[in-house]
């Protein structure tokens, strides 16, 4: 619930912890109350990006930088069509936005699109207790939806919501009808691709490489994706727990069937890990960020990189693995926990990674995994 009202930065708010732990500051966008998991992203810049992910469905994101919104908003960055995080939480909110690019400023998009958020909390603070204790639900509550509420009450509504391990949220944050980004300049090749809460920039770095992306809703059949008549196949990222993404990973068992050559990112990484047999699991807090460190296994090279996942695949990382679809490894690794960050087969034209190579907001390290994508394609053309 939340109540669009100016004036909110003098709005007092509180932050409330399922565990307990209470934060009070005031109020950032809009007035009310929100509830989701409290999560924490390690990005200085990219924002609006952020925000946008459809990833970020049901999390209420704590940005560790301090200042925030100092470029402002423009129509140009978002990379869906709404803001999906379920609620805002900084520290020192830019008074003015300085950009020649900016339309608006953060706090009046958030107020715009109804998203209740918080400042003047210590985020540091903040991001030392999920990093100890674990991503948590958590509620933030401002104007009538906090006045006169006991903290008991409060904490109370926050433990009543449901946990995202579990969660079955892709369909909600997809597309309902299928739509196609053309190819710019020649088309050479077409993709399906299945969106599990796709950003935009995905479909338009294909596009570039002379692709013609027909994005299809997260129900897509097999028989739905090679109506399109594909030379590749790619899953999208998304929010939720892979462990409730059956659908997804019967129609990608399909597409390895037929060995039609196949790219997955972020919630496509872990589904191509579910295909393969492998199992998934919750990470304590998360990768959220443009600034981990990822080792390539297949060049030895290490890449900053952009993520944004709280569920990993459960894979060997010291041996190649047998699965009903031939020879598997590890193709990346996190540098900081030995997280798997990618997958690949041996004896067919299938990888996917963990992380965001389309670097909206982030480094461009890893533009190659397109590059490595199309050659996959054109081998098999060949």
């Amino acid at each position: 619930m939340t109540t669009s009202t100016r004036g909110a930065a003098k709005t007092p708010a509180v932050l409330v912890l399922e565990d307990g732990r209470i934060f009070r500051g005031r109020a950032y966008g809009a007035v009310g109350e929100t509830f989701g998991e409290a999560v924490f992203s390690t990005g200085m810049t990219g924002y609006q990006e952020t925000l946008t992910d459809p990833s970020y469905h049901r999390q209420v994101v704590v940005m560790t930088a301090p200042h925030v919104g100092n470029t402002g908003v423009n129509d140009e960055d978002p990379e869906s069509a709404r803001i999906w995080v379920s609620g805002y939480v900084v520290r020192d909110p830019a008074r003015v936005s300085s950009n020649w690019r900016a339309q608006r400023s953060l706090d009046e998009e958030l107020e715009r699109q109804g998203v209740v958020g918080i400042s003047g909390i210590d985020t540091r603070a903040l991001t030392r207790h999920l990093r100890e204790r674990g991503a948590m639900r958590v509620g933030i509550f401002s104007g009538e939806a906090w006045s006169g509420v006991r903290d008991e009450a409060l904490l109370a509504k926050v433990q009543e919501q449901p946990q995202m391990k579990g969660a079955n949220l892709s369909a909600e944050v997809a597309t309902k009808e299928t739509y196609v980004v053309p190819a710019i300049g020649t088309k050479k090749f077409t993709v399906a691709a299945v969106d599990l809460g796709i950003k935009g920039m995905t479909p338009y770095r294909m596009a570039e490489r002379g692709i013609e992306v027909h994005v299809l809703p997260a129900t897509a059949t097999a028989e739905d994706i090679y109506a399109v008549n594909p030379d590749g196949v790619f899953f999208s990222n998304g929010p939720g727990d892979p462990a409730t993404a059956d659908g997804p990973v019967a129609v990608m068992q399909a597409v390895l069937e037929r060995k039609t050559p196949l790219f997955g990112i972020c919630f496509g990484n872990q589904i191509l890990g579910r295909a393969l047999g492998f199992g998934t699991y919750k990470l304590k807090y998360g990768h959220r960020g443009i600034n981990q460190p990822v080792q390539d296994r297949t060049t030895g090279k290490v890449e900053v990189t952009a993520h944004n996942h709280g569920f990993a695949v459960d894979a060997p990382l010291d041996k190649i693995s047998d699965t009903p679809f031939g020879r598997a490894e590890v193709s990346h690794v996190c540098l900081n926990d030995d997280v798997v960050e990618g997958l690949q087969l041996l004896d067919q034209p299938a990888f996917s990674v963990q992380y965001h190579p389309e670097a909206a907001a982030g480094p461009h390290d890893a533009a190659y995994l397109f590059d490595r994508f199309v050659s996959l394609m054109e081998a098999e053309r060949a």
